[in-house]
C-alpha cells in the first residue's frame, strides 16, 4: 500500500516535462514494502529532508526524483542475493524501478551526475542494501551542453581512409619492459602488414624504461615511414594515462612527436579529466577499461558497463575500448552488444563513438565478432595474434586482413588460408582444440554499416 506521506515521490511520466528529467532504470532487493523502500530511494539520492522545518513548503515539485514505473519481480525471498545485510523478519523483495531525476539538481557536470544517482543517498538508501544502475537515459536538453566525440565513427574513418569494414588495431607486444626502439620496430612493422592503428598498451604509459616523449618520437616516424611505404593513413595511439595536472602536458608531447591519438584509462583518470582533455586534444581520444569490473561484475550490485560506456561518450572518447566476447572477459554476449549499443544508438546531438570489444583475438576470432556485433563498424584489438605470430607482427597483421578478406568474399577462413601463408600460421598457432569449426558465410556477407 503506497504512503499517502511519501506519494509525492512518485509520478505519470507523462505529467513531468521529458526534457527536464534524466531516467534511471536501477535493481534493488528491500525489507518491507517496496513502493515506500522506493519511495525512501527517491528522496536519499534527491531532497533528503523535503520540508523546511517551520514553513510550509515542499521541495519535492522542484528537486525530488519520482518513481516513473515499479515491477517487483520476486516477493518473500529468505534473503538478499548478497550477505552484506541481515534478513529481515517479512522476506525480501526483488524490484526493478524506473526513476525520473530532476537534471537541474547537478547540471552538466559528470561528478555532481554521479554524487546523485550513485552516490551516498542511492548505495546507502535505508533498507536498501542490495541495489544495480542499470541504465541511464539523457534528454537532448541535457545532452546539449556536452561536445562529446570529436571525430565519431565516421571521423575516425575518414581519418584512416577506411570504410566498409572494421578499424584494425594491435596491442604492441610484450606490452611493458621494451625500450623504445624494439617497440616502436614492431609498430613499424605491424603498419607495413596491414594494421590501421599500432597501440600502447594501457598499463605502458610514461615509464622510465620506455618514456613517452623518446617512444613517441619512434613511433611517430616510424609511422609516417609506414605510411609512406604502403600509401595509405596509418595511426599510433599513444597512453597518456597519468595524474590528471600531466595529462595535457603528455598529450602536447606525444602529438608534437607524431602521435596521432592518444589512450586515457578513463575511470582511473576519471570522466572530468577526460572531459577537460577533450576541450584541449585535437587528436582522437581513446579509452580503456580498467577500473570498471570492480563496479560492475555482480549481477545484482554495482553499475552496469553499459552505464559507464554511454558516459566515456559523453565525456568525448571517439574510441571506447571494451571487455568483448568470449570466455576470458567474464561478459556476456547480451552485455557486450548492449555496450555495442551505448556506443552507436542515437544520443542527442553526440556523435558515436567506435566500439572496439577485445580480448584475446586473432585472425579466427574475428568473423565470429563481427557476426556477433552485426556490422563493420567496430574495432579489433588482437594482441599477441599480431605480435605473437609466428611471422612476426607484419604476418600478423596480414592475417588479419586476410581473415577480413575471405569474411567479405563469404570464404570460410580455412578455405581461405590454403592460399595465403599467413592466415594459415594464424591458424596452426592461435587455434584451440575444440574451437568451433568456421561458420558458413556465404549468407553473411555484410560489409557495410558505417555510421
Amino acid at each position: 500500500m503506497r504512503d499517502a506521506e511519501w506519494s509525492g515521490f512518485f509520478a505519470d511520466a507523462r505529467t513531468l516535462d521529458p526534457d527536464a528529467y534524466i531516467t534511471l532504470d536501477y535493481y534493488f532487493e528491500c525489507s518491507g514494502d517496496p513502493d515506500l523502500a522506493a519511495a525512501h530511494f527517491c528522496a536519499e539520492q534527491s531532497t533528503a529532508q523535503w520540508r523546511r522545518v517551520g514553513y510550509d513548503e515542499d521541495l519535492r515539485s522542484t528537486f525530488g526524483a519520482r518513481v516513473i514505473d515499479l515491477e517487483v519481480l520476486a516477493a518473500g525471498r529468505p534473503e538478499f542475493s548478497y550477505d552484506i545485510a541481515k534478513p529481515p523478519d517479512g522476506g525480501v523483495s526483488a524490484c526493478r524501478v524506473r526513476i525520473a531525476h530532476p537534471h537541474g539538481n547537478f547540471g552538466p557536470r559528470i561528478p555532481n551526475l554521479l554524487s546523485a544517482v550513485c552516490g551516498e543517498g542511492t548505495f546507502f538508501a535505508p533498507g536498501l542494501p542490495v541495489v544495480k544502475l542499470l541504465d541511464i537515459h539523457f534528454p537532448d536538453a541535457y545532452l546539449a551542453a556536452f561536445d562529446g566525440p570529436r571525430f565519431g565513427v565516421q571521423g575516425i574513418r575518414d581519418l584512416l581512409q577506411a570504410y566498409n569494414r572494421p578499424i584494425f588495431f594491435g596491442v604492441i607486444k610484450p606490452n611493458i619492459g621494451l625500450p623504445p626502439e624494439a617497440f616502436s620496430e614492431l609498430g613499424y612493422a605491424s603498419w607495413l602488414g596491414g594494421l590501421d592503428v599500432a597501440k600502447d598498451d594501457e598499463m605502458l604509459a610514461d615509464t622510465p624504461w620506455c618514456p613517452l616523449e623518446k617512444r613517441s618520437a619512434l613511433l611517430g616516424a616510424a609511422r609516417k615511414r609506414a605510411e609512406e611505404e604502403t600509401g595509405v593513413p596509418k595511426m599510433y595511439l599513444a597512453n597518456i594515462t597519468d595524474e590528471v595536472d600531466r595529462m595535457v602536458d603528455l598529450h602536447d608531447i606525444a602529438v608534437a612527436n607524431g602521435a596521432n591519438a592518444v589512450l586515457i584509462n578513463a575511470m582511473p583518470v576519471g570522466l572530468s579529466g577526460v572531459r577537460m582533455l577533450r576541450k584541449h586534444a585535437r587528436v582522437p581520444l581513446i579509452a580503456h577499461f580498467p577500473f570498471i569490473a570492480p563496479f560492475s561484475r555482480l549481477d545484482h550490485f554495482g553499475i552496469h558497463t553499459k552505464v559507464f560506456t554511454k558516459l566515456q561518450r559523453l565525456a568525448g572518447f571517439d574510441v571506447i575500448i571494451m571487455p568483448g566476447f568470449g570466455a576470458r572477459m567474464h561478459t556476456s554476449d547480451d552485455e557486450v552488444r548492449d555496450n555495442v549499443a551505448a556506443c552507436l544508438d542515437p544520443m542527442g546531438p553526440i556523435k558515436p563513438s567506435l566500439p572496439v570489444p577485445g580480448g584475446s583475438d586473432w585472425a579466427g576470432t574475428l568473423e565470429p565478432l563481427y557476426r556477433k556485433v552485426g556490422s563493420a563498424d567496430f574495432g579489433f584489438v588482437p594482441g599477441r595474434g599480431v605480435f605473437g605470430h609466428p611471422m612476426g607482427p607484419r604476418g600478423g597483421a596480414a592475417s588479419v586482413r586476410q581473415a577480413w578478406d575471405a569474411i567479405a568474399n563469404g570464404v570460410d577462413i580455412d578455405t581461405h588460408a590454403a592460399a595465403h601463408e599467413a592466415l594459415r600460421e594464424a591458424i596452426r598457432a592461435f587455434r584451440k582444440p575444440g574451437d568451433p569449426a568456421p561458420a558458413e558465410q556465404s549468407d553473411q556477407k555484410r560489409t557495410g554499416g558505417d555510421s
